[in-house]
């Protein structure tokens, strides 16, 4: 699709040879009729946004902003962005993790902070703290019931990111991470257009092996590209299932359906072959007979941060809100999330 406007100010459903939402001609010209946006561009105030002054003004005191994007939900984006949060932390760096995915907020969970809400002081609004380094802002935190839905149309959503920006007081902090909703559509070009002026180092893209989700992670990476949005690398996440043998559980098939065989397959491992209790179960879960992630940034340019293998400690990890880093049961998946985490700060 063909637009007029410049970067970032483009709808992703806008009607070709659209204006841009900030031109006089907004809602107005010839190519605007029939486009979903007309009446909210024509009514919408024009020129400079105050406000983007006052994120400038906010982001000064944040030297690195991270998006974590993926076109494709389900791919364990939210669960990256904690453990990323986590790890920087445990560096000792001052981190900042906010949470725009504002229909499915789901980072007060991954960072055991259910139940939290937000104080204001009269410097802005305070994140919820995790450890004395490691801040967190979401939606999650206004709900009166955790199980509300959040029914909001676009600006509705955008005039919420914008006060995220504009109010939350993050301090001094080494790093934003910024955990976005599966998309191309009015979160993403929002944050982009909020924080153009202040220097986003850029964006890791996270996908699963399989062509469903890389066909929508490649329209993830060419938004990124329109937008100007550095991509930082791509993450392929649940790159097969490892496990320790000792965590598997075994059934018997039988007539009347399948019966728990774990013990006794246990007992018998043990007698009868006891070195099998100190390897990982391996399986392919996704199909990446493709090449996966991997060739796909090959093929479009961007770097090929690594794989993180399927491990349902992680999961565990996730579900209990604490860091995979912080003790030897996430085995197979810490030490590969640490080497991308420290390539991507060497990179930086």
């Amino acid at each position: 699709m063909e637009n007029g406007g410049s970067k970032g100010d483009v709808p992703e459903d806008a009607n070709d040879h659209c204006p841009g939402t900030q031109s006089e001609e907004a809602g107005k010209a010839d190519s605007c009729a029939g486009c979903p946006n007309q009446q909210i561009c024509a009514t919408a105030p024009k020129g400079p946004d105050p406000d983007l002054v006052a994120i400038a003004e906010r982001m000064a005191t944040v030297k690195h902003k991270i998006l974590v994007l993926s076109g494709k939900g389900g791919v364990g984006k939210s669960t990256f962005s904690a453990q990323l949060s986590f790890a920087l932390a445990e560096m000792d760096h001052q981190v900042g993790l906010l949470d725009i995915d504002i229909c499915g907020p789901s980072i007060p969970k991954m960072l055991g902070l259910e139940g939290q809400d937000i104080h204001q002081s009269n410097l802005g609004w305070s994140p919820i703290y995790v450890e004395a380094n490691l801040g967190v802002m979401s939606i999650g935190f206004m709900l009166p019931n955790p199980d509300d839905a959040v029914i909001w149309r676009g600006p509705r959503k955008n005039g919420l990111i914008k006060q995220f920006l504009k109010d939350v007081d993050w301090g001094e902090i080494d790093y934003l991470v910024v955990d976005a909703p599966p998309g191309t559509s009015d979160e993403h070009i929002s944050i982009v257009q909020y924080l153009q002026a202040t220097e986003v180092d850029g964006a890791i893209i996270v996908t699963t092996p399989q062509q469903v989700s890389l066909i929508d992670v490649r329209k993830e990476i060419n938004f990124c590209k329109k937008v100007g949005v550095p991509v930082l690398g791509v993450v392929e996440n649940m790159s097969g299932l490892r496990q320790a043998f000792t965590d598997l559980k075994f059934v018997k098939p039988g007539p009347a359906g399948e019966t728990d065989a774990t013990e006794w397959a246990m007992n018998y491992i043990k007698e009868k072959a006891p070195e099998l209790l100190s390897v990982m179960a391996c399986s392919e879960v996704f199909d990446s007979s493709k090449g996966g992630a991997e060739k796909m940034c090959h093929e479009m340019g961007v770097p090929f941060l690594g794989k993180v293998p399927m491990d349902p400690q992680l999961c565990k990890a996730a579900e209990e809100g604490r860091s995979c880093f912080a003790d030897q049961r996430c085995s197979a998946s810490a030490p590969a999330l640490k080497s991308i985490i420290d390539k991507l700060i060497k990179t930086k």
